[in-house]
Order: structure tokens, then sequence, then C-alpha cells
């Protein structure tokens, strides 16, 4: 086997799916899509997610969505972020519903979508303060009825994103906020519309208080299903399973050395000036991969006793002198990732995926 692997257990992801419906069911939440953007649209991650009742696949990427529907996967896909314009031919072909809030890049998906003879579905997305992307609450009535009057588009509902980039916590206010705004449009447009698509990962918490309230349809969630966390806290989800994706690596050093490095500290190679706690001397080993390949905050050794002291690109440095089994060169590593590392691992090249 060529390492770094990235194993993926399906199984345990299509469970997380259908637990994920069946605690959106319970909230009232009728409709889940599976975000697939955290492993780049990796087809056998999105047929266990199929499999455990998503309703629709989302990703924000055209080329993940193309990737999608070349193997063969025919379900509806929701492109989660805007096209630019020089995607939009491909994304009218690959996608069924395009998310965006600027009226002039709706303009070019209606342009494309009547030249095919087709309709293409839109969710305004609505910035309800994490100041990434949407229109605000205020401006949205008039962006939807310019939407409507768009040939070859069909004004599906409205939708937000929280937590992605501000960290703004989604709460019931904020979604009681929203339902506002979707009154305020079907009052400006003179008919209802149908999807209030409410955020992600980040509004379990909600799920699981029972506090989303009434008139939320629809969440977009990866996270949760990928790596059963929510993901305000990353608390684990009650039934979920948190081992999904494991990341394994191969040790290629085993020395001991100093904890602090010797000599006057400068930037590292990403321009960060770093600290050294004084331990004494260490066992110290290098594991053959590093931050192109993942993030070392966001990953977590399964053997007791070894400890992340950093990485360079291409080096993984640990501390296993607490190690409970001794550690060798040549030995094979388990670690749990979270999001980050999930992200990066997925995108790297340098990096197997093995299903199992």
């Amino acid at each position: 086997m060529r390492y770094p692997v990235l194993e993926i257990n399906v199984g345990k992801i299509r469970d997380n799916a259908a637990r994920i419906k069946e605690l959106l069911r319970q909230a009232g939440i009728p409709r889940l899509v599976g975000v697939a953007k955290g492993t780049c649209g990796h087809p056998a991650v999105v047929r266990a997610m199929l499999d455990g009742g998503v309703d629709a696949i989302g990703d924000s990427r055209v080329q993940n969505l193309e990737r999608l529907r070349q193997a063969g996967i025919s379900c509806e896909m929701v492109l989660l972020r805007a096209p630019g314009p020089s995607q939009v031919a491909r994304a009218v072909e690959v996608a069924d519903v395009s998310l965006g809030s600027d009226p002039g890049l709706f303009a070019l998906l209606g342009k494309e979508a009547e030249r095919r003879g087709k309709l293409h579905r839109v969710i305004l997305m609505v910035d309800m303060g994490d100041l990434r992307e949407g229109v605000w609450p205020d401006e949205a009535p008039e962006v939807a009825r310019k939407i409507r009057n768009i040939p070859g588009l069909v004004l599906w509902g409205i939708g937000t994103n929280m937590a992605c980039y501000g960290g703004v916590i989604p709460t019931r206010e904020k979604m009681q906020a929203l339902l506002e705004v979707k009154e305020e449009i079907e009052d400006a447009i003179g008919s209802p519309i149908e999807v209030v698509s409410g955020g992600n990962s980040a509004n379990m918490g909600m799920v699981l208080a029972r506090d989303v309230p009434e008139g939320i349809t629809e969440l977009r969630v990866g996270e949760s299903i990928l790596l059963g966390t929510e993901a305000v806290r990353r608390d684990r989800i009650p039934g979920c399973h948190r081992d999904a994706f494991k990341l394994k690596a191969e040790v290629i050093e085993v020395l001991s050395k100093p904890s602090k490095p010797v000599g006057e500290i400068g930037q590292d190679a990403f321009g960060r000036i770093p600290v050294y706690e004084d331990l004494g001397i260490r066992r110290r080993a290098i594991a053959a991969t590093g931050r192109q390949d993942v993030d070392p905050e966001s990953l977590y050794p399964v053997d007791p006793g070894i400890r992340i002291v950093g990485a360079s690109s291409d080096h993984l440095i640990l501390d296993v002198t607490e190690a409970e089994n001794p550690v060798h060169p040549g030995d094979v590593l388990e670690f749990l990732v979270q999001y980050g590392t999930l992200l990066r691992a997925s995108t790297s090249a340098y990096v197997e995926k093995v299903v199992v």
C-alpha cells in the first residue's frame, strides 16, 4: 500500500447519514442535502450518503459535481457556491439547483438555462450576519423580484450560511429572522417559495435541542455526516460514528532529541514564529506526511501517549516518549481527523484514498 492513506469507511458514513436524516425529521426539517465537498465529491462517499437517505447531494465546486455525473450518479445535485461566469455553462449542465446572491450572475445562469431549454432552480442566499455570501436581508425582496423576471430561472427558495467564515452561531432568533425575510419576499413577488435552507452542520445543536422554528425546510450537512460532530464546538452527535475516516502514515525516523530547537528562532516555512516548551530530551518520531496533506491541529493520534509536536510541509513530528506501544521506523500510525485534515487529505494527490 502507498502511504499516507485516507481510509474511508462507507458503512459508517451511511449510518451517520441515516442518523442525521432521522434527527432532522424529529426536528421538523423534511429535507437533507448531503454535502460532499469535504471529500472532493468522492463517489463512494456520495453513494453512502444516498444509501443513508439524503435527499440531494451538494458541493461547492462544479468539477466535483462533474466527477459525480461521470461516475454515473444521477441524484439531484446542488451547487453550493455560485459559479463564476466562466463556469456558468458547466453549472447549468450538471447542477439542478444553484445557490447565489448576485443578480448579474443569476442573469447569466438564466440565459444559459434558456439556451438549453431548461428551467434552473436557484436559492437566493441571505447574509444573516456571518458576512460570507448573501444579500443583506432588507435587499432580498428586490433581488427576488429581479430573479423572478429572468427567463430560464425558478426562484425555488432562500438560504443562509453561518459559522463557516465569521463564526456566527445559528440560533432560533436567526432562523426566525430568515423566515421573516421569506415572508417579505413572498409579499414582494406575490407567490410562495418552497425551500428555506437554514444552514449547515453548525445548526445541528439546534436540531438536537429541538429548537428549530417551523418553516425551516432544509439543512446542508457535510461535517456531521462525515465526522459525526456538530460544527460549532465539535461535540459528538449521539448515535454517529466519529471514525468514518482515518489517516495512516509511515514512520521514517525515531530519535532522541531536545524538545526545544537549538539556536536563534525565526520564521518557519509558513511565516510563523514558533514557541517551544523546554521539556528536555524526548523521543521523537517523524511520520511521512505534512501540512501539504494534513492540518496538524485537526489530527489526533489513535495510539495512547503519542502527541503531535508540529509539522513542516512534508514531515509530521511526534513526541512518542510516552507511547503505550514503542514506535519504530516502518510502523504505520493511525490518526482520527477533523474537517481541516479531511479536506486537505482529500485534496492532496499524495494521499491514497482507500474505501473499506
